[in-house]
């Protein structure tokens, strides 16, 4: 598996107590250091023009100016430093690599995982929020289509809603947007009955679990839900807007996914991509434990080298059921 790194990536100084640090970086590489078939790539930074196509051309400038003064505090959560609009079109740019690596043909399964920060999936069409400026899923979706692809797939299964990136595709049908993620924690949006306006209605789909919901619960969602909905829009291309903090370990959520239900959600991404024949790419987003980081990270990597990894034990709960239920009432369910 390639994973993109650049080393600007880094000097992205949140401060010492911020959870979003690159600390998180340092030790998702030392995690990989350990595995064998781990090969990185420095790619160029995301085009300016491509970066404009996704977020608003004024936002960008206001955006950039913002760090040449020094930067500072753009929210309560959100930090930038001078050097963070290098880090944010490199992680951009990292994203657009991933695109373009896992391409629109599974002949060749070298699946791309791009390391970048700051993450992305909380930026809107024109504002920074939730520890992103950048939407580097939204950027990467854009580069794939703008490549030629008809559909991209994103599947976010950060514990937090990916608002960003839903906001801006919310009015198009060329991308499918999927997420799960807890009830309760910020941004407070992705409710069930959010699924799209326009050219986009049914090209968003949200599963909202209560805090709790387990490794059973995620993969019924993914099997019961999200799976077969990406199937029927059969996307070219299936980005995974993997963020680690739905981890039953990580300090900010309250959900208990395990690393081997990282791996198990891993397998069905890549049987998903291989049933709809299209590329699969990986954007890493949030996770705040090192080591739950890190070392669900590293079982991403490990079951696309060729590790099979165990289905859990438990019975999917009867919170996830009902909103499942809810979901397939709307049109989305097996």
């Amino acid at each position: 598996m390639n994973f993109g790194y650049r080393e600007v990536c880094l000097d992205h100084d949140t401060g010492q107590r911020h959870p979003e640090s690159a600390d998180r970086l340092r030790a998702v590489r030392r995690a990989l250091k350990e595995r064998h078939g781990v090969e990185y790539v420095a790619a160029n930074d995301a085009d300016l023009d491509l970066v404009r196509t996704v977020h608003d051309p004024d936002y960008i400038d206001e955006f950039r100016e913002f760090c040449d003064d020094g930067g500072g505090d753009w929210d309560a959560d959100t930090v930038a430093v001078e050097a963070t609009w290098d880090a944010a079109l490199a992680s951009a740019g990292l994203s657009v690599w991933a695109a373009r690596a896992a391409g629109t043909d599974v002949s060749d399964r070298d699946t791309p995982f791009a390391l970048g920060r700051p993450p992305g999936h909380h930026a809107v069409a024109d504002d920074a929020m939730g520890f992103c400026f950048i939407n580097n899923a939204g950027v990467a979706a854009q580069a794939a289509l703008e490549d030629g692809a008809d559909r991209v797939a994103i599947f976010d299964w950060d514990v937090h809603h990916g608002n960003g990136t839903q906001d801006i595709f919310y009015d198009r049908g060329d991308v499918f947007y999927a997420s799960i993620h807890e009830d309760g924690l910020y941004p407070g949006t992705g409710a069930v009955d959010e699924t799209g306006r326009g050219d986009g209605e049914g090209a968003t789909l949200n599963v909202k679990y209560r805090p709790g919901a387990d490794t059973a619960d995620y993969l019924a969602a993914i099997d019961d839900c999200i799976a077969p909905a990406v199937a029927d829009y059969d996307p070219d291309l299936l980005v995974v807007s993997a963020g680690f903090d739905a981890h039953e370990h990580d300090p900010i959520s309250r959900m208990r996914v395990s690393t081997e239900g990282y791996g198990a959600m891993t397998a069905r991404m890549r049987n998903l991509a291989d049933d709809c024949d299209a590329g699969l790419g990986f954007v890493l987003e949030g996770g705040y434990g090192l080591d739950t980081l890190s070392d669900s990270v590293a079982t991403v990597h490990e079951v696309m080298d060729g590790y099979r990894p165990m289905e859990p034990d438990g019975d999917v709960s009867d919170e996830a059921r009902e909103v499942l239920d809810e979901l397939a009432e709307r049109g989305f369910g097996s």
